[in-house]
């Protein structure tokens, strides 16, 4: 045990004031705003920033323009959608029409017939 000592408070003492001193001197030790060499790292650092920035901007900007063609994209598919849909219902409205006209003719028909089996019955008689 002859290797374990005590520390008293003076010890104790010097060791803190030594710590502030080697932190006083790593302060003192760093270079200040005038050094070339933090200039450079500044500027370093504002030419990231600034790309960063401008690749955000070309960022937003194809988003934009993407939207702007999806949105172009669907319009006219709308549209197309919409003139198929009256494109069908005028199809529609003539297939009714020559529907009808095929009805009223078919009626016509069955009344010629019906007439004219009544006329031979009639004359039958």
């Amino acid at each position: 045990m002859n290797g374990f000592r005590d520390k008293g408070f003076g010890d104790r003492l010097s060791t803190a004031q030594n710590a502030r001193k080697a932190t006083l001197e790593r302060v003192r030790a760093k270079p200040g705003a005038d050094d070339p060499a933090v200039a450079e790292r500044r500027a370093a650092r504002q030419a990231v920033s600034t790309a960063r920035e401008a690749r955000l901007a070309e960022r937003e900007a194809a988003k934009i323009a993407q939207q702007i063609r999806e949105t172009a994209e669907r319009e006219a598919q709308q549209t197309a959608e919409q003139e198929q849909r009256l494109a069908q219902e005028a199809n529609e409205a003539v297939e009714s029409a020559e529907s009808a006209q095929r009805q009223v003719a078919l009626e016509a028909e069955q009344k010629a017939a019906r007439d004219a089996r009544y006329a031979a019955r009639k004359a039958r008689k």
